[in-house]
């Protein structure tokens, strides 16, 4: 399937964008919509307690960075208590664990599979040996748990068609980029605009979708920072991602914006079925719109757009 983008250029200290009519929205084999995921620190109760209430699609409860050793016991308690037996109203549940080689690694790994959530984050994926023993780690959980891997070390990057390959054979459902330690690890610029990081930015969006893998944008660390923010946004989905992580809440709504369909996306795809299912149009190939040209692989988009808004 050819997709049709948001394209963008970059200029000294700016990001113009430029919108085609053509749908923005890329359905791949494994795709479900994830425009916004939130991360959350496990040992803030106060934070999981309104965790239920937010629009966003999915939500990372953090094991990782995000908490001392000190206050691991009570992040435990947090999830059994307020994840574990939870109505999220349909939004995805994700625990990040820390490193495979971690000294708590397996009492989180314990908690983590009794709340029975839908993903398991791994941080720092190194290469295919990482998921391949994280896979085997969960040979008894549910079918249904997914493997999700952050790309944020230099290895990754070496890395990246081995690791996306784990997709055919293991329970990895999707890369998410973590810009905070590829800079860190590779002395990179966190500039805004990101310049220096665009060829890693696209080099994985590329490896997960060979192996149809859910692709996210990484972190956006100034969250008072609204039009960057949402200038980012834009950046990521024009650039084919599915979606975008987040540090704060106000973050959910630029980003369900951005990487969700609008109103002249929704239309568009409804001209184009209606256009194609025209007797009159039978056995053609190719439609005239409102001066654009359409072809089956649009129509494919179109009915994807809007069966997707009726899930």
């Amino acid at each position: 399937m050819v997709a049709q983008w948001r394209c963008f250029t970059v200029e000294p200290c700016n990001v113009v964008f430029h919108r085609p009519k053509k749908a923005m929205v890329f359905f791949h084999k494994n795709w479900r919509q994830r425009r916004s995921v939130l991360f959350s620190p496990a040992a803030n109760r106060r934070a999981l307690e309104k965790a239920p209430n937010l629009k966003c699609d999915g939500i990372i409860f953090d094991l990782e960075d995000s908490i001392a050793d000190s206050q691991r016991s009570d992040a435990h308690q947090n999830l059994i208590d307020l994840v574990k037996d939870t109505d999220f109203a349909g939004m995805e549940r994700i625990i990040r664990l820390p490193q495979l080689d971690q000294p708590s690694f397996s009492d989180d790994l314990a908690v983590s599979l009794a709340c029975n959530v839908d993903a398991l984050l791994l941080p720092k994926v190194r290469d295919a040996a990482d998921i391949a023993a994280f896979q085997q780690m969960l040979k008894d959980a549910p079918e249904s748990l997914q493997i999700w891997a952050m790309i944020e070390t230099p290895g990754a990057l070496l890395n990246l068609h081995e690791i996306a390959k784990c997709g055919e054979d293991t329970r990895l459902n999707c890369l998410m980029v973590g810009p905070n330690d590829l800079a860190k690890e590779t002395g990179a610029k966190m500039e805004l605009g990101r310049q220096v990081m665009m060829p890693w930015l696209m080099q994985i969006l590329a490896a997960a979708r060979a192996y149809n893998l859910c692709m996210l944008d990484g972190v956006f660390n100034n969250f008072g920072d609204a039009d960057g923010f949402d200038a980012e946004c834009r950046q990521g989905a024009s650039m084919g991602y599915d979606g975008k992580t987040l540090i704060h809440p106000s973050q959910i709504d630029a980003a369900n914006l951005r990487f969700g369909p609008t109103m002249h996306d929704t239309e568009q795809a409804e001209a184009i079925i209606n256009a194609f299912s025209d007797p009159a149009n039978e056995g053609k190939a190719v439609l005239q719109i409102d001066g654009e040209m359409f072809e089956f692989l649009h129509l494919e988009q179109a009915q994807q757009l809007i069966s997707s808004l009726k899930n």
